[in-house]
């Protein structure tokens, strides 16, 4: 699903504009991203949990070249899904 199909049936499902939609998505990935700089834990109900993550320096080899290189430490962005995102993937999974 793209942004603009989310948007849509989000806007669909709330009776909002898309306009409203799209700023309130906006808005929200703001908030999320800024707390995830200040180093705290974001955490959605029922649908999970973002945190920031550091990362240690690694040494990585260029496939191309085979020259090595150290790559420096660095946060990452991690969700980790809710209890009910676990159960309906599972659900999902054990349909196929």
């Amino acid at each position: 699903m793209k942004n603009k199909d989310l948007v849509k049936e989000l806007a669909n499902r709330l009776n909002w504009t898309s306009g409203e939609v799209s700023d309130m998505m906006s808005e929200l990935s703001s908030v999320i991203g800024s707390h995830l700089v200040d180093g705290d834990i974001v955490y959605l109900e029922e649908f999970g949990q973002f945190e920031a993550r550091k990362k240690g320096e690694r040494i990585s080899v260029n496939p191309a070249n085979g020259k090595r290189y150290l790559v420096p430490p660095k946060l990452v962005p991690v969700f980790k899904p809710g209890i009910t995102v676990k159960t309906k993937l599972k659900e999902l999974g054990n349909n196929e």
